[in-house]
Parts: structure tokens; sequence; C-alpha cells
């Protein structure tokens, strides 16, 4: 049933989301705006996306350790 739901999901969304070298974006391209301001200091201001690759690297990372940690106390 999850796979059915999952499947169905992905399908209906198959035209709305979009990766890019950032993440998941509801956008083709993605929208980052370069300037730099009066005092020469650089900023890049991007859309928002869905999902961005560095938060889940990050919650990945996350689960990783919490699950070393646990071996760890199962093994003492």
């Amino acid at each position: 049933m999850k796979t059915i739901l999952i499947l169905s999901t992905a399908l209906l969304l198959q035209g709305c989301v979009y990766f890019n070298d950032r993440g998941v974006s509801g956008q083709y391209y993605n929208g980052c705006r370069e300037y730099y301001d009066s005092m020469g200091i650089y900023h890049k201001v991007c859309d928002e996306n869905i999902v961005d690759y560095k938060t889940v690297g990050d919650g990945i990372q996350k689960g990783i350790d919490k699950s070393l940690d646990a071996v760890h106390e199962v093994i003492q």
C-alpha cells in the first residue's frame, strides 16, 4: 500500500518538481540573484527549495550518528 501511495504521488508531481543544483524545487531554473551592495559585499539570494541537499545530508548524518551511538551502547 505504501509503495502504491509513493508511486502515485511521484506520478502526480512529475511535472511540478524539478531537481536543480541546490535541491528539489517547484521551478525549473535556479532562481538566484547575485549582487554587490554599496560597500562592495557580495550577496547571493536564492528562492526557497522544497528540499535542500544540505538539509538531507545533515539529516542522514544525524541518523548515522544516532545509529552508531546505539551500537556502541549495545557493545558496552
